[in-house]
């Protein structure tokens, strides 16, 4: 998933224009810079997709990639997606007869973002769609009282697909910028049944060293889902710390450390690897990724 958190760089470029002396031709006027396409585009690559600190891919690479279209009244819209594992791994791990395969996640989003309060400071609001195209039979078998109480996440046979609304204020003071966001499901959340209403509030905060184009970075957000029943509770806190490295012409790197609290029952880690031993996709680990921006 998408964890759906994607983050992209921006360059400032200066040009140093020289006057011609008194005997001299006439300087020809600067050529005006290129006009910035609206279009822009993305490709990474990591060593595991993390979304929302909660693995998607069995701890295994993944290349990730999208484009986004922003308009200058502040109305935007993009694609994202990421070859993922989680959702074939549970039912192939399951024995299901009727195995599902869904090796790609896919995000729509449109919104609508503008420096309302002041410059560094622009306001977003907007709607993301998680969409998990899947080959294969859902079995819907499971009774209510199974479909609560299971500790895998797709063994409810619910339909993965996510739609949240979110809004977001982002802000600069200095070399620090970020925003701060809340994500709000409109209908069931990755899976999980009866789970509407669940939200996603979180904090992103870089520093720009100004040193070789290294940026600070850290994040922590809190993921609620709201069908909690008895001990099976899949809401948990997540949190990271990294480093980017700008080597300029749209391509960058990222070294993170991320984690969860994510809970256990019996042992069992509720969100779990397919096959025993079984351990936490929500453990603490590093992540290593370079991205292209076009």
């Amino acid at each position: 998933m998408s964890m759906f958190k994607k983050t992209t760089l921006a360059l400032a470029i200066s040009a140093l224009a020289g006057g011609a002396f008194a005997q001299s031709a006439p300087a020809p006027a600067p050529a005006p810079a290129p006009e910035k396409s609206p279009i822009t585009a993305n490709v990474t690559v990591v060593n595991d997709y993390r979304y929302r600190g909660i693995s998607q891919s069995n701890f295994k690479p993944a290349i990730q990639g999208g484009f986004d279209y922003a308009h200058e009244s502040g109305f935007y819209i993009g694609n994202w997606n990421s070859s993922i594992s989680w959702i074939s791994d549970t039912y192939t791990s399951s024995g299901n007869a009727e195995a599902i395969s869904a090796p790609v996640e896919m995000d729509f989003y449109a919104g609508f973002k503008k420096e309302l309060i002041g410059e560094g400071f622009a306001s977003d609001i907007g709607v993301l769609q998680y969409y998990y195209p899947m080959s294969g039979t859902m079995s819907s078998s499971l009774n209510t009282a199974t479909r609560r109480n299971t500790e895998a996440r797709q063994g409810t046979s619910q339909n993965p697909n996510t739609t949240e609304a979110y809004i977001a204020q982002n802000f600069t003071f200095g070399p620090v910028n970020g925003f701060v966001k809340f994500s709000y499901a409109l209908t069931n959340t990755f899976g999980f049944y009866n789970s509407k209403g669940s939200y996603y509030p979180d904090l992103t905060v870089n520093y720009d060293t100004g040193f070789e184009g290294i940026i600070l970075n850290s994040h922590v957000g809190y993921q609620k889902i709201t069908n909690t029943v008895g001990r099976y509770d899949f809401s948990y806190t997540d949190w990271k710390l990294g480093i980017t490295k700008d080597f300029g012409g749209g391509l960058s790197a990222n070294v993170s450390y991320v984690g969860t609290n994510a809970k256990t029952v019996n042992g069992t880690p509720l969100y779990s690897t397919p096959n025993a031993p079984y351990k936490s996709t929500g453990k603490a680990g590093g992540l290593i990724s370079l991205t292209k921006t076009f």
